[in-house]
């Protein structure tokens, strides 16, 4: 039975993070209001609970559920199997929360009536995002 380790993270817009899972190959997250049990690789129920869940069978057969757990001070709290840590390791999460970034800085950006003008993506995977307001 692979233990569960937890990540702290700053995520702390659900969409925005939903929207990040996607862009890194998870279309199919269960988001909840309440947490909801995490489930092992033999389908055992886990003491471990998050609101947004991607279920075993979206990340490989011999896999474990991925959660994110809200915490007291609205992040979420990434919890991932020790044996999918080998491929959802720092380097993916730092790539997740890059895309997280991006989706938040568009979601506000849009909330304070900015549109955005140009975006690229630099050879080191950097987003930069030109946004600005005609007044």
């Amino acid at each position: 039975m692979s233990h569960f380790t937890t990540i702290k993270t700053q995520i702390k817009d659900s969409t925005a993070l939903v929207k990040a899972l996607a862009d890194v190959g998870f279309k199919t997250v269960e988001v909840h209001e309440t947490p909801q049990h995490l489930y092992g690789f033999q389908g055992d129920i886990r003491s471990d609970t998050a609101e947004i869940i991607i279920r075993r069978q979206y990340i490989g057969a011999a896999s474990n559920d991925i959660g994110f757990q809200r915490q007291a001070d609205g992040t979420f709290q990434a919890i991932i199997s020790e044996y999918d840590r080998h491929q959802y390791s720092q380097t993916w999460l730092h790539t997740l929360t890059q895309r997280y970034g991006y989706h938040q800085l568009l979601e506000t950006a849009a909330n304070q009536g900015f549109a955005v003008e140009q975006q690229e993506v630099l050879e080191d995977g950097t987003i930069r995002v030109v946004v600005g307001r005609w007044s």
